[in-house]
């Protein structure tokens, strides 16, 4: 069972700290534990109760009125609140407690009917990538249990491969052909996958390498097979000028190609990029690219 703090409740529900404490004293709303030390913390109990109290005041329902309710009541409204929910954030937060409770079926239910609304590529974009920045803060804060954080990265991945498998390519004499890998050391693989899917989805080529590849090994490929872009993203593995120097090192290897960047370490870095390096800054843009080539 995870850890929280009363600031992940509040950047996770999106009520305030302030709020939380005044429902708790005059509503006896949760109740937190201390540790040795008195600070206080909560459980995943708390969390679910939260996120499902957010939902529903959110709805309209007054929290005077959901505080008289107990924990099967606030689940029979919440289902009913969210077969018309149009809202992205309350279904991001049901899948926030599908990963607490480790409910793969519920979980498969909401992706299905989100892509049945939106299509795949905007169920992943408006829904996915919002919902795994989140998971992101509760990593950051060492709050979140790693096997829920295993669960349903896991469950997302099967997701994308089975949506790559069943892309029909439509390539042309202008598809190009882009290699896609992450670095030694970097496992943070949704994102690489979903580039993949993006990119064949535009009628162009991947060679997928996947996680924890060598610089060497990478350079090896090129006197092996042709390719006419490089795409990676570091979100753990390297900062700062370690990743500077990552960079440089990837462009002296591969000094005739251009080199995408993405992931959240390379979005933090404030210094110039080496030349070849095109940080990918947004989706949007990324796609503009293929679209052009």
């Amino acid at each position: 069972m995870a850890n929280y703090s009363i600031k992940d409740l509040e950047r996770l529900s999106g009520i305030k700290a302030h709020t939380i404490r005044i429902w708790e004293k005059r509503y006896h709303l949760l109740e937190p534990l201390r540790t040795n030390t008195h600070i206080r913390y909560y459980n995943d109990e708390d969390l679910k109760k939260i996120l499902n109290i957010a939902l529903l005041n959110k709805h309209g329902i007054k929290i005077s009125q959901l505080v008289r309710l107990n924990q099967q009541e606030i689940s029979e409204k919440v289902i009913i609140t969210l077969k018309g929910a149009t809202d992205y954030r309350d279904i991001i937060d049901q899948l926030l407690i599908c990963m607490i409770e480790l409910h793969e079926q519920r979980f498969n239910k909401i992706f299905s009917k989100t892509i049945l609304q939106l299509g795949f590529e905007e169920t992943i974009i408006k829904i996915i990538l919002p919902f795994l920045d989140r998971i992101g803060i509760l990593w950051m804060t060492g709050s979140i249990n790693p096997a829920q954080e295993h669960f349903i990265s896991n469950l997302i991945r099967q997701k994308l491969i089975v949506a790559i498998d069943e892309l029909v390519i439509k390539t042309t004499s202008h598809s190009k052909k882009f290699l896609l890998f992450l670095p030694e050391g970097e496992l943070h693989e949704l994102g690489l996958l979903f580039f993949s899917y993006l990119i064949q989805k535009r009628g162009h080529e991947v060679i997928y390498f996947g996680q924890w590849v060598p610089l060497n090994d990478l350079a090896t490929t090129a006197t092996i097979i042709h390719f006419d872009y490089l795409l990676t993203s570091v979100m753990s593995v390297y900062s700062g000028e370690e990743l500077l120097d990552y960079l440089k090192r990837l462009v002296a290897t591969f000094p005739d190609k251009t080199i995408f960047a993405s992931g959240n370490q390379v979005l933090q870095l404030t210094q110039s990029l080496p030349d070849k390096v095109k940080k990918i800054d947004s989706l949007d843009q990324f796609l503009r690219f293929l679209e052009s080539e």
